[in-house]
């Protein structure tokens, strides 16, 4: 990859270049928007296929919902353990080669993994897939390292919320589309989901601009590019080690939501495929409006640590509520309530990236990415199991939501680390 250049619209931008009165300029707006196409494409990915999982794998494999529910912690363990080893690996290269060619790469392999996985017949095929799609998932990360890069120290919490409210956006959009096209076929999403990510490549290509300068890029270092080195390193600043196991615990709990929720409410209530993905689309509307226009107030109201705190205490007892809710008007009603427990991920976001130079972004976001991976190995195989024993007459009581409680319990966990930590406030 050394020496790989592509064509830019524009010129390295520096902040300064980057920014006017009002925020973003006019020779900027173009690269933000791919930026937030980009993670909005994330998680219509995501969101297309979270549906129609359970009904692929019972095509594929057979067996009950419970069975269904263990290959899928399998297949999202297998993507997680790939981009926890090579999340670091993927930022130190957006540190010295740019940001640019790691997320137009990324999203062309993305689209090629899931053009595979549309055609698949073999769970196998559908693993070696998700293998190699865990290799080159960058795009969430290095997007948060280059609005690091246009951002002030006191923007960033702010901005890391509008990208999060484009990850939200895409999970309204996503398992809504993905609920419709399984009308056509449990295939018909995977398609979808590569012709987007394509299509988004393309427009990058046009008009996404580099904001590594020589400036702040730094020399690529093999001990700052794997998972354990990376964490070594970026662990050393004071204040940074309790936060990013508060950001670990929050990641483990809140994977409860897409390793599960398909399942259980396929076995709870029984809802279709395209209820499913209104639920979830219904959560992302909400999650994007509190994204998008609650945090920087949140944070102006309740400073940084203020809004964490609160944001942890909603999430506890949302996941307590699911844990019994026994009826699914009760359910869709709370998910709005459930949604602002998200306003504690930005403002944690923003207090780790103050707390790191600027040429070490793209090493913090990267490693962000292996933690939130880290949390994706543990958490979609104990929550899956959990369910399944909870549900196939393993144990003696009947409890579908069980996995919702063990998250909570991981969160109070994260509320009590966090109360101890010693977080920067507002700066």
């Amino acid at each position: 990859m050394h020496g790989l250049r592509f064509p830019c619209a524009y010129r390295n931008p520096t902040y300064a270049q980057l920014r006017n009165t009002n925020g973003l300029s006019m020779s900027s707006r173009l690269p933000v928007l791919f930026i937030l196409i980009t993670v909005t494409i994330d998680a219509m990915g995501i969101g297309l296929i979270m549906p129609v999982m359970p009904a692929l794998i019972a095509e594929i494999e057979g067996g009950s919902v419970a069975q269904a529910a263990v290959w899928g912690g399998i297949l999202s363990t297998a993507f997680a353990v790939m981009q926890f080893l090579f999340g670091p690996f993927l930022g130190a290269l957006s540190d010295r080669f740019g940001r640019r060619p790691v997320l137009l790469i990324s999203l062309l392999v993305m689209a090629a993994d899931y053009a595979v996985m549309a055609v698949a017949q073999t769970m196998w095929l559908l693993l070696v897939m998700r293998v190699i799609g865990g290799i080159t998932a960058a795009s969430h990360s290095t997007a948060n390292a280059y609005m690091a890069d246009i951002s002030a120290p006191h923007e960033k919490a702010a901005r890391f919320g509008l990208v999060a409210a484009g990850f939200g956006i895409g999970f309204v959009l996503g398992p809504v589309l993905g609920g419709v096209l399984a009308e056509y076929g449990t295939r018909a999403p995977f398609w979808a989901a590569g012709a987007l990510a394509l299509a988004n490549a393309v427009f990058g290509f046009f008009v996404l601009s580099e904001t590594v300068t020589e400036k702040i890029r730094r020399r690529f270092e093999m001990r700052r590019a794997n998972p354990f080195g990376a964490l070594r390193a970026v662990t050393r600043l004071a204040g940074l080690r309790g936060l990013i196991l508060v950001y670990f615990l929050f990641q483990v709990a809140t994977m409860v939501y897409p390793a599960i929720w398909a399942y259980f409410l396929t076995e709870k209530f029984g809802w279709s495929e395209a209820m499913i993905g209104f639920s979830l689309g219904f959560y992302g509307a909400f999650y994007a409006i509190a994204m998008a226009f609650l945090v920087r107030p949140a944070i102006a109201r309740l400073g940084e640590r203020g809004t964490v705190t609160a944001g942890l205490v909603i999430e506890i007892g949302s996941l307590v509520f699911l844990a019994f809710v026994g009826n699914s008007v009760l359910l869709l009603s709370f998910i709005p309530v459930a949604a602002l427990g998200s306003l504690a991920l930005p403002a944690l976001q923003g207090a780790m990236s103050r707390a790191v130079s600027d040429d070490a972004q793209g090493e913090l976001q990267g490693l962000l990415a292996s933690v939130t991976s880290l949390a994706m190995i543990l958490a979609p195989l104990a929550m899956t199991q959990t369910f399944a024993i909870f549900t196939n007459g393993t144990v003696p009581f009947y409890l579908p939501g069980a996995p919702f409680l063990l998250a909570a319990l991981l969160m109070l966990a994260c509320l009590l680390v966090f109360t101890r930590s010693s977080a920067p406030s507002n700066s």
